[in-house]
Formats: C-alpha cells, sequence, structure tokens
C-alpha cells in the first residue's frame, strides 16, 4: 500500500470518507501479528510443562529460569519499540517486527528435538523471543495514530486484547501440536502424564515436542506479507514526517533492538546464579530492572543523527508527571495480566500436580500427586478470559471514563489476589493439594478478569490525557515498564515456591494493588484533580 501523506482522523469528514477504512485494514492486519508474538513471547511457560514431563534433565528452578529471561528480554526490547513508528514507520516496523518472530521459532524447534541440549542453547531461544514482547509496544503506539480519540478505547482494546489472544492460543496450540507429527522429527516418550484443553495424556504417549516452535510458522510467514500488502505507513508530521526507506526502517530498527538485547543480557548476567550462566552476584531484581530501563534509554539516545533528534523529541514524554503515575497503574493492570498469564500454568504444575508431605520430619514437594489437575488443560483459562474482556472495559471505559473503571477493578483484584493466596497456602501444605484447585482457579479467573478489563480502561485514560503526538510513545513506554510483570511476577512465584511460601506472593501484589488504587483517586477521581475521571 502506498504512504500515507495527509492523515487527520479528528477531522469528522476525513474519518468517514477516508480514514476508517485505512485504519481498520491496518488494525485487523496488525492484530493477528501482535498475537503470533505474544504466543512465541510466553511460549516457554508450556514449555517447559512439557520439558518436565518428557524428563528433560533441568531442575525446575532451572526452567523457571527460561521464562524469566524471555520475560525481561520482552519487556526491555519495548522501550526501543516505543519509539519505532515515527522512526521508520508502522508498516515498516510491523512487517520487520513480525519476520523477526520466525528466529525464536525455529530455533526452539531445532533445539526441542533433542533431550540433550543444553541450557545455554534455550536460554539463548528465550532471550530471542523477546521479539514478540516488545511488538506490543509499537504495535499499541502504531494503532493508536490511526483513530479518533474517541474511539481508540475499544480500538487500542481490541488490538491489545484480541493480541493478547495470542497467550491463550498459544496455550490451547502447542499442547495440541505436539500430540501428532507434523513437521517430522522423532517423538520422545512422556515419563509424567501431560495434556490438552480436552483431557489428560497417559505417561509412555508419543509427543512432538517440537511443534511447539514450528507450528507458528504456518502463521507468521503470511502474516508478514499481508502486513507488507495491506497496512501502511503514516508521513503526517505528527507520526512519521521523515520516513526512511525499508532497508533504512530495518536497519535502524536491528540496531536499537541490539541495545535493548545487550541491556537484558547485562541486567540478567547481573541476577541469575553461576549455574545457570549468571554472574552469581545474586543483586536483587529492584534494582537491577531500573538499571536495566535506564541504561537502556541512556543508550538509545547516544544513536547519531535524526534518531538523536527525533528520540530526544519522544523523550519530552518524560517530563510529564502522568507518564509515570500512568505506568504505575499500566503495571498493575498489565503486568499482572501478562506476569501471571506467564507463572499460571508452571504454578499449577508445582502446587497442585505434587503432593505436600511429611517425609521423615521435613516437608516433602517432590512426590508426584497423580489426582492432580492437568496444567495444559487449565492454563489457557486466565488469559482467555483476560484478554476477551479487554477489549469490553476499553468500551465501558468510553462511557464511564477510564479511571473509575480502573478503580473498581482494582479494588476487584486486592480481593481476589488476597482469596488466591489463601488457597495456595492450604494447597501447599496438603497431601490432597487437589481439594483446594476449584477456589483457586475461580478466584484466579476473577483475577484474570479484573486485570483485562483494567487494561482497557488505563488505554481510555492515556488516550484523554496526552496529545495525539505523546499519546503514541505513552502507550508504548508504559507497556514496556508494565511488561516487566512478564519476568517479575513468575521470579517471585518461582522465589516463593522455593521458600516454601507461595502465597506471600499473591498477598505482596495484592499490596501493591492498594497502592494503585491510591494513586489513581489522586490523580484522576479527586474533584481538584487536572483530569478528572479522563
Amino acid at each position: 500500500m502506498s504512504d500515507i501523506q495527509k492523515w487527520d482522523v479528528e477531522d469528522p469528514k476525513f474519518w468517514e470518507s477516508e480514514g476508517k477504512k485505512i485504519a481498520n485494514r491496518n488494525l485487523w492486519i496488525s492484530i493477528p501479528s501482535l498475537l503470533c508474538g505474544f504466543a512465541v513471547w510466553l511460549y516457554w511457560g508450556i514449555i517447559t510443562i512439557q520439558m518436565l514431563n518428557l524428563g528433560f534433565p533441568f531442575a525446575k528452578s532451572e526452567l523457571f529460569t527460561l521464562m524469566a529471561v524471555a520475560g525481561l528480554t520482552g519487556a526491555t526490547l519495548r522501550i526501543p519499540s516505543s519509539f519505532f513508528i515515527r522512526l521508520a514507520g508502522g508498516r515498516n516496523t510491523i512487517v520487520f517486527t513480525t519476520a523477526l518472530l520466525m528466529i525464536p521459532a525455529i530455533g526452539a524447534g531445532i533445539a526441542l528435538q533433542d533431550k540433550n541440549t543444553p541450557l545455554w542453547v534455550f536460554q539463548i531461544l528465550a532471550l530471542l523471543s523477546g521479539f514478540g514482547g516488545g511488538n506490543f509496544a509499537s504495535s499499541m503506539s502504531n494503532i493508536s495514530f490511526f483513530f479518533p480519540k474517541k474511539q481508540q478505547g475499544l480500538a487500542l482494546g481490541l488490538n491489545a486484547g484480541l493480541g493478547n489472544f495470542g497467550v491463550t492460543t498459544m496455550q490451547i496450540l502447542v499442547p495440541l501440536a505436539m500430540t501428532f507429527g507434523l513437521f517430522g522429527g522423532e517423538p520422545m516418550e512422556l515419563v509424567n502424564t501431560s495434556g490438552t484443553l480436552i483431557g489428560k495424556i497417559p505417561a509412555g504417549t508419543d509427543a512432538w515436542i517440537h511443534n511447539a516452535g514450528y507450528i507458528w510458522l504456518l502463521f507468521l510467514i503470511p502474516l508478514a506479507a499481508a502486513g507488507w500488502i495491506g497496512m501502511n505507513n503514516i508521513k503526517a508530521s505528527h507520526v512519521t514526517p521523515d520516513l526512511p526507506s525499508p532497508v533504512g526502517s530495518f536497519s535502524m530498527i536491528s540496531g536499537m533492538l541490539l541495545v535493548g538485547f545487550v541491556t537484558a543480557i547485562f541486567g540478567l548476567w547481573l541476577m541469575l546464579p553461576e549455574k545457570v550462566g549468571g554472574s552469581g552476584f545474586g543483586i536483587s531484581k529492584w534494582i537491577v530492572l531500573p538499571i536495566v530501563i535506564a541504561l537502556t534509554v541512556f543508550l538509545l539516545k547516544l544513536f547519531p543523527g535524526k534518531v538523536k533528534e527525533n528520540l530526544s523529541r519522544q523523550y519530552q514524554i518524560f517530563n510529564n508527571t502522568h507518564t509515570w503515575v500512568m505506568s504505575v497503574i499500566y503495571t498493575m493492570t498489565f503486568g499482572s495480566f501478562i506476569g501471571f498469564a506467564a507463572g499460571f500454568g508452571l504454578s499449577i504444575k508445582v502446587i497442585f500436580g505434587y503432593q505436600h508431605v511429611m517425609v521423615d520430619g521435613v516437608m516433602n514437594h517432590d512426590i508426584v500427586n497423580a489426582a492432580g489437575p492437568s496444567a495444559l488443560m487449565y492454563a489457557w483459562m486466565g488469559p482467555f478470559i483476560g484478554a476477551l474482556i479487554r477489549p469490553v472495559g476499553g468500551w465501558i471505559a468510553d462511557k464511564m471514563g477510564g479511571a473509575k473503571v480502573t478503580q473498581i477493578c482494582a479494588v476487584v483484584m486486592v480481593a481476589s489476589a488476597v482469596g488466591v493466596a489463601h488457597y495456595m497456602k492450604l494447597a501447599y501444605a496438603s497431601a490432597t493439594p487437589q481439594d483446594y484447585f476449584v477456589p483457586f482457579l475461580v478466584l484466579f479467573l476473577i483475577l484474570f478478569a479484573a486485570t483485562g478489563i483494567g487494561n482497557g480502561s488505563t488505554f481510555r485514560t492515556i488516550s484523554m490525557v496526552f496529545n495525539k503526538e505523546q499519546a503514541g510513545p505513552v502507550l508504548g513506554w508504559t507497556s514496556a515498564v508494565a511488561a516487566y510483570g512478564a519476568f517479575i511476577i513468575p521470579k517471585v512465584l518461582g522465589e516463593q515456591i522455593k521458600l516454601t511460601t507461595p502465597e506471600n506472593a499473591l498477598y505482596g501484589f495484592a499490596v501493591f494493588y492498594g497502592v494503585c488504587i491510591v494513586i489513581n483517586w489522586w490523580f484522576y477521581l479527586r474533584k481538584s484533580a487536572e483530569h478528572h475521571n479522563p
């Protein structure tokens, strides 16, 4: 499609005569591209469960690091991705970043065919899966430019919500794809009971785990082609006035992504134990994450020429208090959704898939619970509900105001998180943890629903608080900060499970949600607030 020179969707005549058709076409190509991004980013949460079921020679704690690596990298790559649209154009960005997802997908397909593949290979592939995490920032920024403010709650909710279906799609499709030899290769025999959406799969059954990577090529190849043919770059002054050639755009994007990879690797090295390739320094994640974010922002400013000039202009969002306020609130909603989506399945496996009994006076958590639920049967439900309901959250916020909807969701999140913690505690001290699974699942699904509705409502708030030039970069930036939930939540859950107190993770999250209630009220619900219920 040709590049667009004039773009003024706030003009009703332009919107009805030209804008709506173009905007909708770009949106409906963007959504499945983003869906695949989420799928490739987070499929390690399902792959690691199957690696346990197939007897790969890694400890549970080592497998938790794969999701942590993907989570941290994907979040960090969102920082440069926040600024791609203005620098490289929407079509150029979406096509190239979608095509990059083929690299980790092919790599996973190869590496998973051999149980002797070393951990560091899987860590590199998890690192490259971060491409999918970064794509959200550029995708949301791009769509924000195509729609008028009064419709951005719904449009962004559709892009994010249906895009986030990549988590659910992956959690359903990957277990299914592993049950037959679609792409050839030798199967492996299940050591433990596995499962799919429709039921358990007994030990001794063949599984083609490498299909978890290859299956995404069936979607990525046609999507990259569809994006090139059907999407647009907007050359208007408030979007991409100095559009480079496609090759120039791809080179610029590659260089900025490389910065994100370097800082993410540095952060992981500081945090991870020496036995899994880290420094062994054990520096706290709460210290490392601000360092990674600040270092990424600083290094990006060192780019020469128009990139530096353009970034300096976009960096003006950091002078706006509401950028930081919305970063916190968006972390509460999207950060919780993506973090719980990343850790939900493995948490079910570890808490309910094993008996917790006293052996010689010591509590043992390694006895397989034959009566426990299959994580692969239930892991998809939470992300499915959270993603499905997100556009509804945007639509309600367009009617009621974003901050009011966010506040209601935050209260629900506090209550449901405390409830989940309670049943986690009971289950992790029981020889029959499955007795507590139903209330645990129901409360967790309520928590997922609240994150989805609240996520949709925050899009509305951002689109109303910021001007049309800043709204896109702010959406990208806040999503970058929030995406660290994909690292923090699995990491905290893993740490607390190791300490035999998984409930403390949920209690801590509930406290954070309480703080967000106060922040949201102060800035957006007080009668004297600068932006009242935007």
